[in-house]
């Protein structure tokens, strides 16, 4: 069946709930409410469904939690039939599973495309929401669900002289629906995160010359991945039920890596590096974080496998002025997100790539030939940027949002974003989000923490009608003290040592707040279920009016 796409309304369409985003999380929640008999409506603003996967379609995307983790646990008849080809699924395999999952339940013929939201306006008096997309179409109901995504408003950089660039530039979660070709082209690809990491290498092996213009080296481990064979397939579906309950109780929500048990000071150095070398051979960032205890608690224990992963990058470019450009030291090796590769290091060995320091020289502006850095100018065909999302906070005020008596949420976060529990934010009744900030949300398996978000919200709204309840809103000191507690947690660590999107750094005059809940996944769950138990204290409830 195809879905609905957007034409312009003549009334308001009313549903009992409507859902922001038709990723992971917009499916998921249409599945839980439409299960319970509510009427509900998706609006997306992509011509498919899939969300970050959907627009993500750059050369070498990948996901970097396995693809047997990186799934729905909702259906075990969904979990047994689908086969994953590789350890770590491409771009196009997950947007396929999607898909697949729409079909499957049937989901299509509540989720309308191409239907950007532009503004979200509750109703004081009639206690409901008004949602209006860009091509003027209106939709009411009682409850708003953003799932609108962390990572989907991309970010491209304001460098003077883009318009007067004569050749082709692309941003990687924003690229064509049809392959580019770079072969035998001069291309700069600005950006050195997860995005620019999986790229870079497909580029290389295509282009004629290769410009990787980086600011900030980030720490990258080698992948692995490979094909999954039928006989890994098939054990891991007979033990499905223990993965998913061993993964409920971890802090990223991935089963399969047993928390360690020594601190890095236990074992003598060349126990360590032994230690660090097998987890490199295996492959996976989670793996690798858990090789002590006190990596992402202790900076001289960070160090010690800091210090690993740079002399594996030296033990691998053989310019030595290179490898140390590409070995970071501004940030603890975890406190950013780690970045998966495959054969990224190498390609900095080959004779059509080159790599641009541009915290020594910076860039100045685009011209009509090419990059041109205050020393240096750099003639190219393509320009690719791969320099993000305005990450957690984006999405959501890219909308017009505007909660009880007419409050803006941008007023709202002016000088930081605040919410409870990362569910909701004080002010805006009835509107749930999901894996938003103050939740584990990117410092967890996604989908795994997606099921729980949503889980929760369906159990809230069970709550609600059992009860004869019209809104839910958090409350204000609740919602600081939560703030507070989310802050409490991080500086216990070492992740806000980073200037990372976790805390904004990557989008000038972003309030600096340190947004994901870093105790993990599993005590966080904990957590809201007995905020449930409680009858939700931290929460404010009126009946209809």
């Amino acid at each position: 069946m195809t879905q609905l796409n957007e034409k312009p309304a003549t009334k308001p369409d009313q549903f009992d709930a409507i859902i922001v985003g038709a990723g992971f999380a917009g499916l998921y929640a249409l599945y839980r409410l439409r299960g319970m008999g509510l009427r509900v409506r998706v609006l997306e603003a992509g011509q498919g469904i899939g969300g970050t996967w959907f627009w993500n379609r750059y050369p070498g995307a990948r996901c970097d939690v396995e693809s047997l983790e990186y799934s729905y646990s909702f259906s075990d008849e969904l979990q047994q039939d689908w086969d994953w080809p590789e350890r770590f699924s491409p771009q196009a395999d997950i947007l396929a599973y999607i898909n697949h999952v729409a079909d499957r339940f049937d989901l299509r013929r509540d989720i309308q495309l191409e239907s950007r939201v532009v503004s979200a306006t509750f109703d004081d008096a009639a206690q409901r929401w008004t949602v209006a997309t860009a091509a003027g179409g209106e939709f009411i109901a009682p409850i708003c669900v953003m799932a609108s995504g962390n990572l989907s408003l991309p970010r491209v950089p304001s460098f003077p002289g883009l318009e007067r660039f004569e050749g082709r530039w692309f941003h990687t979660a924003l690229w064509p629906d049809q392959a580019v070709d770079f072969g035998g082209r001069r291309v700069g690809v600005i950006g050195t995160g997860s995005s620019g990491i999986q790229l870079i290498p497909e580029i290389a092996g295509q282009a004629g010359h290769l410009d990787v213009f980086q600011r900030t080296a980030n720490f990258s481990l080698p992948a692995h991945n490979r094909p999954l064979t039928r006989e890994a397939a098939d054990s891991h579906k007979r033990r499905y039920t223990e993965w998913r309950e061993e993964a409920r109780r971890t802090p990223f929500g991935i089963a399969g890596h047993p928390p360690p048990q020594k601190y890095a000071f236990d074992d003598p150095p060349e126990e360590r590096a032994r230690v660090y070398t097998s987890k490199w051979g295996t492959g996976g960032n989670i793996s690798f974080l858990y090789a002590y205890k006190d990596l992402l608690v202790d900076p001289e224990a960070n160090e010690t496998a800091s210090e690993y992963v740079r002399q594996r990058i030296r033990s691998i470019v053989r310019d030595p002025a290179t490898a140390e450009l590409l070995s970071p030291r501004d940030h603890p090796i975890g406190t950013k997100r780690l970045c998966l590769d495959s054969g990224y290091y190498e390609v900095f060995n080959r004779d059509n790539v080159r790599l641009v320091d541009v915290r020594s020289d910076p860039i100045a502006e685009i011209t009509p030939e090419g990059i041109r850095t205050e020393r240096t100018l750099y003639p190219l065909d393509d320009i690719v940027f791969a320099t993000g999302f305005d990450a957690m906070t984006g999405a959501l005020l890219d909308i017009d949002v505007r909660g009880a008596g007419g409050l803006s949420l941008r007023d709202k976060w002016a000088e930081g974003p605040n919410t409870y529990l990362g569910l909701m934010t004080a002010g805006f009744p009835n509107m749930f989000i999901i894996t938003g900030l103050g939740s584990p949300s990117v410092k967890a398996n996604m989908v795994s923490a997606i099921e729980q978000h949503v889980d929760w919200i369906a159990d809230c709204l069970g709550f609600m009608a059992r009860n004869g309840l019209a809104t839910i809103a958090a409350d204000r000191d609740t919602e600081r003290n939560w703030g507070r507690h989310v802050n409490e947690v991080a500086e216990a660590t070492l992740y806000p040592l980073a200037n990372s999107w976790y805390v904004g750094a990557n989008i000038p005059g972003k309030p600096r707040v340190f947004m994901p809940y870093v105790a993990g996944l599993d005590k966080y769950r904990a957590i809201c279920d007995q905020v449930a138990a409680d009858d939700y204290p931290g929460f404010t409830f009126e009946r209809h009016n």
